[in-house]
């Protein structure tokens, strides 16, 4: 290995002879940064992230126990292997410092030979682990693409022979995220919304072409047969166990539910309806509102926002029309956002 590439190594002793024994064994395969305390070691090792520290346990003010329990329990350097080099000899001593997250323990008076060796080994270690979680991330990485692709697939189909402008569902999932965030939903639920929320009209696949595009007013049957998408999509979403699914299942269920129960399909008010499907509601409409269709202009603004006003409490939960209202500069940006979009294509 040439000493461009050689692996950094942190030894912390508060006594300089010792750190200069261990620094004269392992200076010709390694780098070398020293600390003559825990304190100057955690910031050492921060700083820099060594591949790995060998520690001693007895130092004033902050002894190895503490600086290996600091050392675990901050995300940037708690997969650090540590070893610990000690004069503490007993069972006792060993035993509480593998508790507290070290890979290892040598004994004083050091032995060279023993010391390159378990260097080596646990470094050799490291970078196995080093080598599998990158693959395990890359794998994560993939499936989470394909899941996103398969949940675009989804939501695409549920719109395919609808007459719905191709990007309505990207869109109100975009106004859906925003309205869930402001509802202080917590960062992964925003994500998982941003996903469910395409495949809200998932069940329209169920739907005969002669009734979904119809240039007309549906008949009552009709109308009745169109209602259906709600169940089918639900039916189609909830055979998976994953909770993003599961959320998806619920908003395309009750996503056509009002706050006044006089929607479909089980008639629920209020709180009764899930919070999700009340979310997207908002962001469906709105959409819907403000984007040309082949039956209809697109909506001015503000008469979009007067309509939900209008409706809230009737339509749509009144509290979630506050928050939409509250966050219209940024309801405002996705819109030119995905105008801008669609005009570059």
């Amino acid at each position: 290995m040439s000493p461009l590439n050689k692996q950094l190594i942190l030894t912390v002793d508060d006594t300089p002879l010792n750190l200069d024994i261990l620094n004269g064994i392992l200076s010709n395969d390694y780098d070398i940064k020293s600390a003559i305390n825990g304190k100057i070691a955690l910031k050492i090792a921060e700083a820099v992230i060594p591949d790995i520290i060998l520690l001693d346990i007895m130092m004033p003010d902050m002894d190895g126990y503490e600086v290996c329990k600091r050392l675990k329990a901050n995300p940037k350097t708690s997969h650090i292997p540590v070893i610990f080099v000690t004069a503490m000899l007993s069972p006792e001593d060993e035993e509480k410092g593998f508790k507290f997250g070290a890979v290892d323990y040598i004994t004083k008076p050091i032995n060279p030979a023993i010391v390159k060796v378990r260097v080596k080994t646990h470094l050799s270690l490291a970078n196995q682990q080093k080598a599998c979680m990158t693959i395990i991330e890359l794998q994560v990485k993939e499936l989470h693409e394909n899941q996103k692709a398969a949940i675009h697939m989804l939501g695409t189909a549920g719109h395919y022979n609808d007459t719905d402008t191709g990007s309505h569902i990207w869109r109100m999932a975009d106004y859906s995220a925003a309205l869930a965030r402001a509802a202080n939903w917590s960062v992964s639920e925003v994500e998982a919304m941003k996903l469910a929320a395409t495949m809200h009209d998932t069940g329209k696949i169920g739907i005969p072409d002669d009734i979904l595009k119809a240039p007309r007013k549906l008949t009552s049957d009709e109308w009745k047969v169109m209602k259906m998408h709600s169940e089918i999509g639900h039916k189609i979403l909830s055979n998976s166990p994953i909770s993003l699914f599961q959320m998806a299942s619920e908003i395309a269920l009750s996503h056509h539910e009002k706050w006044n129960g006089s929607g479909y399909p089980n008639g629920l008010a209020e709180n009764d309806i899930p919070e999700s499907a009340r979310i997207v509601a908002i962001g469906d409409v709105f959409d819907a509102l403000t984007t040309k269709r082949p039956y209809k202009e697109a909506w001015p603004i503000d008469k979009a926002f007067a309509v939900l006003i209008e409706d809230s409490g009737t339509h749509f939960d009144p509290k979630l029309i506050q928050l939409f209202i509250s966050i219209k500069s940024e309801i405002l940006e996705i819109k030119e956002d995905w105008e801008k979009q669609y005009n570059s294509l």
